[in-house]
């Protein structure tokens, strides 16, 4: 399985595009993309996943951890482009909620 990552940055923000399944064999790859982006001058971290149609547990839990550094660096963390497959599954866990999900 292969996954695709690309990151720009804008300013202070920085938008992660992401393509192909994150599954535990891919999230960790995901994680070292977006955990360096938390220690820098970054205040927005967008993660753009129109490109993703699937996610296990591992790829919601590196997500929820990405919050979580969010939440400490005192920036914001965007999910944005969740296909139907994607968006049921954080709806279903209720993440929806917690979330900051445009899109």
């Amino acid at each position: 399985m292969s996954l695709h990552i690309e990151t720009e940055h804008a300013g202070k923000a920085a938008s992660v595009t992401v393509k192909g399944d994150v599954t535990i064999q891919t999230s960790p790859e995901l994680r070292n993309e977006l955990q360096p982006l938390f220690s820098s001058d970054v205040e927005v971290v967008r993660v753009v996943l129109n490109g993703v149609e699937f996610m296990d547990s591992s790829g919601i839990a590196t997500l929820v951890e990405g919050l979580q550094w969010s939440k400490i660096s005192g920036g914001r963390f965007v999910l944005s482009g969740l296909s139907e497959t994607v968006r049921d599954v954080f709806e279903l866990a209720k993440l929806d909620t917690i979330f900051e999900i445009e899109g």
